[in-house]
C-alpha cells in the first residue's frame, strides 16, 4: 500500500445524499468540482490540471476530453486499452473474464471547475488504492459499473511509474506549458 494523504471523500456540485452509503466512513469535503461524489486517498494519482483556457480553447467538453485523452495516452504506456463513454465522464476499461459477460470498470475520474477560463481540480488515476474504500460511496453515480486500478488490472505500476506516464503524455496531448512566475508575496 502506498502511503500518502489519508482517505476521504469529496462531493462535487452535483453530488447527491443519497449517493454517499457510509458517511462515517472518511471525512467528506464539499469540493466545489463538477462531478458527484468520488474517493481520493493512498494509492490514487490526483493531479490538479491549472490551465488558461483562454490561451486554448473555451469550450469546457473539449477540455474534458482531452484530460481524457491524457489519461489514455498514459495508459498506453501499459498496455491499457482506456476508452471513453458517451455520457459518462472519465477513463474506463472493458474487463473480461472467460464464462462471463465483459464489464466496464472506471480506471480514472475527472472532475474540474473553471474560473475565468481557468481550470481548477483534475483528474485522479487509480494506481493502487484500497478498491473496497469506494464502497462507501456510488463513485460518479454510477451503479452499473465498477472501478479499478492498475494494480488489480495485474499490471505492477508504482506511483513514480504512473507519474512519469502522465508527464510524457500531458505534453503529447496539451503541448508545451511554460511556468508562470509564482506572485509577489
Amino acid at each position: 500500500m502506498v502511503v500518502g494523504a489519508p482517505p476521504l471523500y469529496t462531493a462535487g456540485v452535483s453530488a447527491k445524499e443519497t449517493d454517499l452509503l457510509d458517511p462515517e466512513r472518511f471525512p467528506v469535503f464539499q469540493s466545489g468540482r463538477g462531478g458527484q461524489y468520488t474517493y481520493h486517498g493512498p494509492g490514487q494519482r490526483v493531479a490538479y490540471v491549472m490551465l488558461d483556457l483562454t490561451a486554448r480553447d473555451r469550450d469546457v467538453r473539449k477540455f474534458v476530453a482531452a484530460l481524457e485523452a491524457w489519461i489514455i495516452s498514459a495508459l498506453t504506456r501499459f498496455n491499457v486499452d482506456g476508452q471513453i463513454r458517451d455520457g459518462r465522464v472519465g477513463v474506463w476499461v472493458e474487463r473480461k473474464v472467460p464464462g462471463l459477460p465483459p464489464r466496464e470498470d472506471k480506471i480514472a475520474a475527472i472532475g474540474v471547475k473553471l474560473r475565468k477560463w481557468v481550470s481548477f481540480h483534475g483528474i485522479s488515476l487509480n494506481v493502487e488504492p484500497d478498491l473496497n474504500h469506494f464502497s462507501g460511496i456510488i463513485p460518479c453515480g454510477q451503479t452499473a459499473h465498477g472501478v479499478t486500478s492498475l494494480i488489480d488490472l495485474g499490471l505492477p505500476v508504482t506511483m513514480d511509474e504512473a507519474d512519469r506516464a502522465l508527464q510524457g503524455a500531458f505534453e503529447e496531448t496539451f503541448g508545451a506549458c511554460r511556468p508562470v512566475a509564482e506572485p509577489d508575496a
